[in-house]
């Protein structure tokens, strides 16, 4: 009875920010990823296992897993993107890697990281959300079915997103549940064919590791616990097969322990559409009357990051800078003729289905991914940019890791990012955001289809700044970082050109009267 009590849900961070929205690559399947677990865990000695760095990784990912050098340290870096925000130290490894003068420097600094192998094992096999399945594609069910679908702001379905679709996790974790635990059991515990069987026993250390994933509470206490400290809870023992003796888990009873336990997320898309409270604008400042619908979660719980879902916002300008949007998990969708203004320092940002708009957002902790737009205009400094099945877009951006062009993209372009607002520079202090490196024109293709013609850098005779028409408090008077050489040369011989039309205005000595022909 009191072992029901516990309440547990698949976490929503590593699927939103951490999954590739790509299908992954073939060897990082059950089997490969076996195998890797076995060969880290064999070499030890050698500073592969508990800490795997990130020449051991490259090692592996590049001999075994025959992934590119570009694509081993992308998932790596990825997997470091999702570890609890420490913005010092963010701005320290910045300044570092600006610091180097050559890729050999670079790669100097990039052996010093690490990463806990078990947990990116799972982050590594969670890839496998976006795998198209022949067969499931063959009956139907790799479309999105009412089974999986989450409600939508105008009640319709919104599951297309896997990526934030709370429902499409849970799904993903229970069907794969086997596979994920036996990820993490030690070598002993496997059988011949690196299977578990009726003996084996899960470590306390695996049950750690799978805390990247699930999470929970016990009697609604409104406290968000970690999976272990809910797996040695008393009265779970005799449910989860927990040893004292052994501080391990009986295979069996731990999975059927987490499949009984598990259930939708409380903070997830889903709970945040049905129950989600309105947000109010700090600016409309114009635009039709029909107020766009917005889903917002502002959870009490500690630990919890807030989540705002927009949608269907028409010919409208809005606009806010608040606490509600602090470290927000952003979705906006469908958004049409709109200026849209989020002023705030946020965590994560989807942008998907929208047409003929401006968004110009605070900094973004993690990534802003953009999806099936069609000539959106995106202003931002974020640590990553994803693009997907995007149509005449501009991208002014300042990040310190290479856009990724995914699938499905025609002519797209990047700009250098051109604007500012008072607080623009505090706020990126506190996501640990610096203005270098930059890599805003050296976007990398990711499973692309499109060849270079996907994108282009903006020409600097197209370039124009952008003012943000708000007044606000704040240090910051102009654009961090400044702008390259080029660009900024074009705004000089524009503003020359502009003051030697006032020079010749002012000298001509005109008057208001109009002569007669």
């Amino acid at each position: 009875m009191a072992a029901g009590a516990v309440r547990l849900w698949v976490r929503t961070e590593p699927f939103l920010e951490g999954v590739l929205p790509a299908p992954p690559p073939a060897r990082l399947g059950p089997h490969y990823l076996r195998k890797t677990a076995a060969y880290a865990r064999a070499r030890a000695a050698e500073g592969c296992f508990p800490r795997l760095p990130w020449p051991r990784w490259r090692r592996i990912a590049c001999g075994k897993l025959q992934l590119g050098r570009g694509l081993a340290w992308l998932y790596f870096e990825l997997f470091r993107s999702l570890l609890p925000p420490d913005p010092p130290r963010s701005l320290a490894r910045a300044e570092a890697e600006a610091a180097c003068g050559s890729a050999r420097e670079l790669e100097r600094e990039r052996s010093k990281l690490s990463v806990d192998a078990l947990p990116f094992l799972l982050f590594l096999y969670i890839q496998q959300l976006h795998k198209v399945s022949l067969r499931r594609s063959l009956i139907g069910e790799e479309w999105p079915s009412p089974r999986s679908k989450a409600p939508g702001l105008a009640g319709k379905a919104a599951g297309d997103n896997k990526n934030w679709n709370d429902q499409e996790h849970l799904a993903f974790v229970l069907s794969h549940l086997p596979d994920l635990l036996e990820l993490l059991l030690e070598p002993e515990q496997l059988s011949a064919s690196s299977h578990s069987t009726p003996s084996s026993r899960v470590s306390y250390e695996a049950v750690c590791a799978l805390g990247f994933l699930i999470e929970g509470t016990v009697n609604k206490s409104g406290r968000v616990c970690p999976l272990q400290e809910l797996a040695l809870w008393q009265p779970c023992h005799d449910h989860n097969g927990y040893s004292e003796v052994s501080r391990t888990f009986l295979f069996s009873k731990l999975e059927s322990w987490l499949r009984s336990c598990l259930t939708t997320n409380p903070f997830g898309m889903t709970a945040c559409l049905r129950a989600g409270k309105k947000l109010a604008w700090a600016q409309q400042v114009e635009g039709t009357t029909r107020r766009a619908k917005v889903a917002c979660n502002s959870p009490v719980v500690p630990g919890v990051l807030p989540m705002v879902i927009m949608s269907q916002v028409y010919k409208q300008t809005l606009a806010k800078s608040s606490d509600t949007l602090l470290g927000a998990q952003v979705r906006i969708h469908r958004c049409n003729e709109s200026f849209i203004y989020l002023l705030s320092p946020l965590r994560c940002v989807t942008i998907e289905k929208c047409r003929s708009s401006t968004v110009v957002l605070g900094p973004v902790q993690g990534s802003v991914h953009v999806q099936a737009c069609h000539s959106l205009r995106l202003i931002v400094v974020c640590h990553r940019l994803s693009l997907s099945a995007t149509t005449a877009c501009t991208f002014h951006i300042l990040t310190p890791t290479q856009p990724l062009i995914l699938s499905g993209n025609q002519a797209v372009s990047f700009a250098p990012f051109h604007t500012h607002y008072p607080m623009l520079e505090d706020h990126m202090a506190q996501v640990g955001l610096a203005t270098l490196p930059n890599y805003w024109d050296s976007p990398v293709l990711v499973c692309g289809d499109s060849g270079d013609a996907a994108f282009r850098l903006l020409p600097p005779s197209d370039f124009h700044t952008f003012v943000i028409p708000f007044e606000m408090e704040g240090d910051t008077t102009e654009t961090p970082g400044g702008l390259p050489q080029a660009y900024q040369r074009v705004l000089s011989q524009r503003e020359q050109k502009v003051q030697l039309w006032q020079r010749a205005v002012k000298e001509a000595a005109l008057t208001k009267v109009l002569g007669r022909g």
